[in-house]
Formats: structure tokens, C-alpha cells, sequence
């Protein structure tokens, strides 16, 4: 029986051993080296606890009230609501290795296996992530992103259907940092994640290049290195595979907001796995990892949508 095309046969490599321990550590590596807004959300860790879903307390703030003259305290009635998240994600990465090519090949060879299942899940995981900004500021989980503003202004929202997406503008990123203000959301730990293609307009505006206005000299300067650090305290960071509207696919989120905008939860990290099929007489190798994500502060980020 011939073997499907996305089989590794004797064609396609040249010499491979198979060590799962060594493996495991790698695969781990490799999917860190490809997450870009995953470490940036809350991270709650539920590895080796059992459940399919996290159900965690968000506690509405309480307000201080003037104390009368011989009066009891006015106490505080608790209030708040509840965040589910369901661990309803479960990835994998297969390949099915035959005993000619693990006799024949050069061990080097298998290091390509251990990057391609990391990186390939940590797609699926960053790709997971940023769709669920989708229903952040109000918005529906529909993959219209209908709560997101244009990047040319931050004021004017955004409209899959007539794709008017523009280009991130210094007023916008100020405007969308003055709605984390009026949101009280903490000033330390906000982000911002772009496209390749917003950061080269980022680089070709002055306030975010030229020592003048970043107060950087010499090697450090960021025309000099390309590095967008830090914006008005922003972090800024980049990435291809930021989310983009069903209907308007050239068109992709910047993203910025607060860590506690999203949370991920893990369930099982990246692990890999070996089984010998004696019909095949070949190595099953199969990485997989469960995990779940959701929105947390439904006013903690916004997304401005700019051409991809």
C-alpha cells in the first residue's frame, strides 16, 4: 500500500536517528523560539490537573465612601462575575518515519523534526490567541473584529466589508493609549504587536527613529540598529502571524493592550511521542500539546487594523 504524500520516506531524508528523550527537550525549545503573543497574555499554568475548563473569579472594584458622625461603616456588597476558559484545544504533528531511512540517515537530520513540530505548534497556539482579541472593547466572535478602529487615527472603526484599513500613525497609537488610560489599566506591562509591515512605517516615522526624539546615540539609536524597542512605554513587538478579518485577509490586527487583556492556559505542554507500526514498519512520531485561551479584561486592549 503506498504511503500518503506527507509520509517521510526514503526520497524525502537521508539518515535519522530516533532518541525521544533528546527529542522532547528539543521540541520544547524550538516552540518557545516561535511564540510571539503568547508569552505576552496571562499565563496560567494547569498542566497535570484534570478538568476541561478554568473557571477563574473576576472581582468587581469596590468605592470608598465618606464616613457620617455616629454611623455604622457602609459596607460593601461583593460583586463580580465568572471567566471560563475551556481547555478545548488539542494540536498535533505527525509524521511517520520509515526503518530504511532511520538506518541510512545523518543524524543531524533530525534536529529538522524537533524545529518543524515546535514552530508548527506554536503557530497553532499564537494563532489561537490572537483570535480571541476578536471580542475584546465590546466586539463579536465573529472574525469581523467590528470593535476595532482604523490605524491612521484610532478614532474611526473599522469595516471588513469596505476594508478601510490604513497605515499606523503616531495619533493612533496615542489615542489607543489614552483608551488603556481612561480604562485605568496599569501602565506597566502594556504591549504592542504589529506586522512587518507596520514596523517598516514605524521606522519611517522620525519620533520613533531619530535621537532627537528617542533620546538614543550612536549604536543604540534605532535607525542605526532597525530595534523598535519601546514606544511612549510601549513595548513594541513584531510578528507574521498577527490575526486578520475572514472577509478582509490583507488586512491584519496591531494589537495593544495589557497582559491580562487574554489569558492562556496549558494544560499539557508540547510533548513528543514515538510508536513503532509494525504494518508500516516504520516510527509514528507525534508531538501534541492542549491548552485553552480567552479574553480576560474586555477593556484592556484594541486592535487597529492596518494593511498586511
Amino acid at each position: 500500500m503506498a504511503y500518503a504524500d506527507d509520509n517521510v520516506i526514503k526520497s524525502q531524508v537521508a539518515t535519522m536517528e530516533l532518541i525521544p528523550e533528546i527529542w522532547s527537550d528539543e521540541i520544547v525549545a524550538a516552540f518557545k523560539a516561535s511564540l510571539v503573543l503568547a508569552p505576552l497574555v496571562k499565563n496560567m499554568s494547569v498542566v497535570g490537573q484534570k478538568g476541561d475548563i478554568v473557571r477563574l473569579p473576576v472581582v468587581t472594584r469596590g468605592s470608598a465612601v465618606a464616613k457620617s458622625a455616629d454611623t455604622r461603616v457602609t459596607t460593601i456588597v461583593g460583586a463580580g462575575t465568572g471567566l471560563s476558559v475551556n481547555l478545548d484545544q488539542h494540536w498535533h504533528y505527525a509524521r511517520l518515519i520509515e526503518d530504511i531511512a532511520t538506518k541510512q540517515a545523518n543524524s543531524a537530520l533530525r534536529s529538522f523534526y524537533t524545529d518543524d513540530a515546535g514552530y508548527s505548534l506554536g503557530v497553532a497556539i499564537d494563532t489561537y490567541v490572537g483570535d480571541r482579541f476578536v471580542t475584546l472593547n465590546g466586539g463579536t466572535a465573529d472574525d469581523n473584529w467590528d470593535a476595532a478602529y482604523i490605524g491612521s487615527n484610532g478614532t474611526t472603526l473599522f469595516t471588513d466589508a469596505a476594508d478601510n484599513s490604513a497605515a499606523l500613525t503616531d495619533a493612533a497609537i496615542r489615542r489607543t493609549i489614552q483608551r488603556l488610560d481612561d480604562a485605568n489599566a496599569p501602565q506597566t506591562g502594556r504591549k504592542l504587536v504589529v506586522p512587518p509591515s507596520t514596523r517598516n512605517t514605524l521606522m519611517g516615522l522620525a519620533r520613533f527613529t531619530e535621537q532627537a526624539f528617542v533620546g538614543e546615540s550612536g549604536s543604540s539609536n534605532t535607525i542605526r540598529n532597525g530595534r523598535l524597542g519601546n514606544v511612549y512605554g510601549v513595548d513594541i513587538f513584531v510578528s507574521s502571524n498577527l490575526p486578520s478579518p475572514d472577509t478582509a485577509t490583507t488586512v491584519k490586527m496591531a494589537l495593544m493592550f495589557h497582559t491580562e487583556a487574554v489569558v492562556l492556559c496549558m494544560q499539557m505542554k508540547p510533548r513528543i511521542q514515538t510508536q513503532y507500526q509494525l504494518d508500516s514498519l516504520a516510527d509514528l512520531l507525534v508531538a501534541d500539546t492542549i491548552f485553552g485561551a480567552g479574553e480576560m479584561r474586555d477593556n484592556a486592549g484594541y486592535a487597529l487594523a492596518v494593511p498586511g
